[in-house]
């Protein structure tokens, strides 16, 4: 096991029966345990979790329907209503077990149920183990804009075993994917230079590039847990991309969160460059490999004007001016750069010519 120890949170890297889990559950023992799961984690990772620790035999499951648009205070309701319902109390215990959706609102659930429970992450896909069970941030969309409602409030343990990605279709790891590049492209760019050319499953369950992620989210995290300042720049790619996935949330064809990110930082790095704070040869090498990796996406005027709007009300805005991370060049970012439309309109206007190139 590899145990990485903050002020903020702690997270453990390995076998799961071999963690402090089985520790942590006797401090519960005359307590109610809640698991929240969703359809896949209930069908797929659920009996191991049980059959690994029969003291949770006995614990009440919750079980969310899958997929973003269900990340809403209307099914949040309905869980409180559970929650009162078994008589759960603030001392109780909730286990988070999922990806991102399920950590963001099992997070939000505990944090405001009775003023606040313990909880605990067990995230099963790859953007839930480098970026969303990680820094203490829970919450629910306000549809179609992303994560309005949350709390900040770090779980009591987070437990990251890699053999839950084995359940993940492949298509899922790319979802992970987006946020490994950009911790590169924001802090690390020798990391970025490890993992531009992942192209195999395989790839993604390298323990210690997951380690090197993490450990750069908690580095920036544990100097600004509620984010004042250098915590923005987890941000990158995540203006443009809460607009796309917002935009498309209820269409026919929904972009996942992953992909949205992919395509805000090719956004974000074009205006980098139109800038000139990077060069032409680092973002053509960003866009070389998020062209690889993301189908990039056709955008008409209405879609275009429908996205900057949504990137309007972004919860990053201040005093109704779009502010965002650019980079300064492959490893280095800077945070509070306000936006014009224009820029916008720009760099979706190329975001959408790449996939006529690409595509």
């Amino acid at each position: 096991m590899t145990t990485i120890s903050s002020p903020n949170q702690d997270i453990e890297i390995g076998d799961l029966a071999r963690s402090s889990m089985k520790s942590i559950l006797t401090e519960y023992k005359d307590h109610a345990i809640i698991i929240i799961v969703d359809q896949n984690t209930h069908d797929l990772c659920l009996e191991y979790l049980i059959t690994t620790f029969p003291e949770l035999k006995k614990a009440e499951i919750i079980l969310l329907p899958v997929g973003e648009e269900n990340k809403v205070m209307e099914v949040c309701m309905q869980v409180w209503n559970a929650f009162s319902e078994y008589g759960f109390g603030r001392k109780d215990l909730v286990l988070n077990l999922g990806g991102g959706v399920v950590t963001d609102m099992g997070g939000f659930l505990a944090s405001v149920y009775k003023r606040g429970m313990d909880f605990i992450h067990i995230p099963t896909t790859l953007l839930g183990m480098v970026d969303a069970s990680i820094g203490g941030k829970n919450g629910i969309d306000l549809p179609p804009f992303k994560n309005q409602l949350g709390t900040i409030n770090p779980p009591k343990r987070v437990y990251v075993d890699l053999s839950f990605l084995n359940t993940l279709p492949e298509g899922e790891f790319y979802n992970g994917f987006a946020e490994m590049l950009k911790y590169g492209l924001i802090k690390d760019k020798v990391l970025f230079n490890e993992i531009k050319d992942f192209s195999d499953e395989k790839d993604f369950h390298r323990i210690e590039i997951i380690e090197k992620c993490i450990q750069i989210k908690v580095n920036i995290v544990d100097g600004d847990l509620n984010e004042n300042g250098e915590r923005k720049l987890l941000n990158f790619g995540h203006t443009v991309g809460h607009g796309i996935e917002g935009y498309f949330l209820d269409s026919a064809a929904p972009i996942s969160h992953g992909h949205a990110v992919a395509l805000g930082m090719c956004a974000e790095a074009y205006i980098s460059m139109i800038r000139e704070d990077l060069s032409k040869d680092e973002y053509k090498e960003i866009e070389n490999v998020l062209t690889r990796v993301y189908p990039f996406i056709k955008l008409n005027d209405i879609d275009t004007n429908g996205i900057i709007e949504l990137i309007h009300n972004d919860k990053k805005n201040e005093a109704g001016k779009i502010y965002t991370v650019l980079l300064q060049g492959i490893g280095s970012s800077t945070y509070h750069n306000e936006l014009t439309e224009k820029e916008l309109g720009e760099a979706l206007l190329h975001i959408s010519m790449l996939s006529d190139i690409y595509n």
